[in-house]
């Protein structure tokens, strides 16, 4: 279902919250570090360049993405493996436990963070970042496209309203879990060059269910009418399109 190249197409301005994020863990020389939901892994090798005599691992349920990441030459400390984060159990605890922009596809995906608090032994880091822009007009205008009478039949049980929940409510469960938290959203406004930007930005992730849903002929059907509706409501400018795109971060430290 998943394409790296065009993931990978915004690289910048996907990579930038994951640098954000990981620069308010303070592990200084950590002996596992676990990278869950790891994508095409350009972000899981940062971790290895960061700590260089750590073992780091990387998974993801994306078979595309597991063969992207294991073509990375990086260092043999440096591993891929193909799974889902739902199913991980760490062999013993872990130092660093990291998951950016994934947990928003995994329904009650709260309920994971307490087990993975736990796999952190004491002094351990859990690091988080979810998009929470699915009141955006991006994803409002995609399930309306998606519940019309011409796509209603042919989407009907593909998930698309994934949530996150607010900062609060994930410092409150993690406190709760024995962690000292620091939680925090953040509005970016990405500036994004050429044609079609947003359809393009979102063709490499929000839109992935429908389009392997969707026969070829019709999936470009569908994008053609989902891209008028997002031409309108994010115009071209001089300078570029405006993507305001919000996501909230958690990372915690084990007591």
């Amino acid at each position: 279902m998943w394409d790296p190249g065009q993931y990978l197409r915004f690289g910048d301005q996907r990579s930038r919250p994951f640098f954000e994020l990981t620069a308010q863990i303070r592990a200084e020389q950590p002996g596992l570090v676990v990278d869950l939901g790891c994508g095409p892994g350009q972000l899981t090798a940062e971790l290895a360049r960061r700590w260089p005599e750590a073992e780091v691992r990387g998974l993801d349920s994306s078979a595309e993405m597991i063969e992207a990441a294991r073509r990375l030459e990086v260092g043999p400390r440096l591993s891929f493996g193909l799974g889902d984060l739902r199913d991980w159990q760490p062999e013993g605890p872990v130092d660093v436990i990291v998951s950016n922009a994934v947990l928003q596809w995994v329904p009650d995906h709260e309920a994971l963070l307490p087990g993975w608090a736990r796999a952190l032994r004491p002094g351990g880091w859990l690091a988080f970042q979810v998009p929470a822009n699915f009141g955006a007009p991006s994803h409002v205008l995609m399930r309306e496209v998606a519940e019309t009478e011409r796509w209603r039949p042919l989407l009907a049980g593909v998930a698309l309203n994934r949530q996150s929940a607010d900062p609060a409510a994930y410092l409150d469960l993690l406190s709760r879990a024995g962690c000292v938290v620091n939680a925090w959203e953040t509005t970016y406004l990405h500036v994004l060059p050429g044609e079609d930007p947003v359809l393009e930005w979102y063709k490499g992730s929000g839109l992935r269910p429908i389009l392997a849903a969707l026969a070829p002929d019709q999936a470009a059907e569908f994008l053609a009418e989902y891209g008028t509706r997002l031409r309108e409501a994010y115009p071209p400018r001089p300078y570029g399109t405006v993507l305001p795109f919000r996501r909230v971060f958690v990372v915690a430290q084990r007591v």
